[in-house]
């Protein structure tokens, strides 16, 4: 199946454009050691890499949104990572093949992404993207955040396109969600941070792809 009036691609972060655990990992590790506690083996935390603060604290701390110190330890977290952000988070494997590709077609490509902006932003500087991108919407960029599909309305308004004309790749649940309810076609990245629990075949997604480069074959050359 191909799109035939595709006009933007645009991607989840965490998991999807950018293979950020193992940074999301070392700020929780580092949080763990300052409570006393071991690290987590790299495999514990990938699964979890897709769903932020809420989802390290759940296997680092056993902590959950409505406990007591929750908020005070998700800052600190947080911090942490601030401080942390790039040393060894990179593109995935293809991914820059992918995006020279867009660009020689000329379509525009973005981001969609739950992660808040005091991140987004020199995550996407340091790796030299901020500038190409035709568009970044962080977490909190709209009132709502994915699966709502308000922030996915706000990338294709700022690429100048309609929603339907943008194809989104994300590796979690949510984004085929925020996709599906703005009416925007979708891939499940398969090389994401997918779990054993997932079952990305129930999600409503068009299909999955297991390497960037097979975003093309989806398109309209």
């Amino acid at each position: 199946m191909k799109f035939d009036d595709i006009r933007a691609v645009l991607f989840d972060l965490d998991g999807t454009l950018v293979d950020t655990a193992p940074d999301l990992g070392y700020a929780l590790n580092l949080q763990r050691a300052r409570h006393g506690l071991p690290p987590l083996a790299d495999d514990i935390i990938r699964p979890q890499a897709s769903h932020g603060a809420r989802g390290l604290l759940g296997i680092g701390f056993d902590l959950h949104p409505d406990d007591a110190k929750f908020a005070s330890m998700r800052e600190e977290f947080l911090q942490l990572y601030a401080d942390n952000i790039c040393h060894h988070s990179r593109p995935f494997d293809g991914i820059l093949d992918l995006l020279a590709a867009l660009d020689a077609r000329q379509l525009k490509w973005g981001v969609v992404t739950n992660k808040p902006a005091r991140f987004t932003e020199p995550l996407m500087s340091i790796l030299d993207l901020a500038e190409r991108a035709a568009c970044i919407v962080s977490g909190d960029t709209c009132p709502q955040s994915k699966p709502h599909p308000a922030p996915m309305r706000a990338a294709a308004e700022l690429c100048g396109v309609g929603p339907g004309q943008c194809l989104y790749l994300g590796d979690a649940e949510r984004d085929i969600q925020a996709a599906n309810a703005a009416a925007m076609p979708a891939l499940v990245a398969a090389w994401g941070y997918l779990d054993a629990a997932d079952q990305p075949h129930t999600w409503g997604a068009h299909a999955q792809i297991h390497h960037p480069l097979e975003t093309l074959d989806y398109l309209i050359a």
